[in-house]
C-alpha cells in the first residue's frame, strides 16, 4: 500500500458536471428509468445490510478528508461508539456489490 496522498478537484468553482435544470425539469419515472439504464448503478440486494455490519479488525486504514450530508453523519452518530467504523463497513458492503456486479480487471 502507497503513503502517496493524490487530491482530486471538481474544477474552478468546486462545481460538478451535473445539469441540474434538466435533472429537475425531470419525472419521477424518467429519473427511475435513466438510474436504471445507468451501468454503474448498484442496487442493494436482500442482506446486503447484514454483510455490511461485519467489521474487518486489522484492516489498513488512511486517514482522510471527506464530506457527508449532516443527516447521514449524525445518523450514524446516533447508532454509537464506532459510527466510522460502521460507515466504513457500509462503503466496503457497496465496493464489494459493485465489484461482483460490475467485475473489473483494475481491482486489487
Amino acid at each position: 500500500m502507497s503513503d502517496k496522498i493524490t487530491r482530486a478537484s471538481l474544477g474552478k468553482g468546486g462545481k460538478g458536471q451535473t445539469d441540474w435544470e434538466r435533472v429537475d425539469a425531470m419525472t419521477e419515472e424518467e429519473i427511475a428509468q435513466a438510474i436504471a439504464q445507468d451501468p454503474d448503478t448498484f442496487e442493494p440486494g436482500p442482506g446486503w445490510r447484514q454483510r455490511a455490519m461485519i467489521l474487518r479488525p486489522g484492516q489498513p486504514k488512511i486517514r482522510v478528508t471527506a464530506y457527508f450530508d449532516q443527516e447521514v453523519v449524525e445518523w450514524f452518530r446516533a447508532q454509537g461508539r464506532g459510527y466510522q467504523t460502521r460507515m466504513n463497513a457500509v462503503l466496503r458492503a457497496y465496493m464489494e456489490g459493485v465489484r461482483k456486479s460490475h467485475p473489473s480487471p483494475h481491482h486489487s
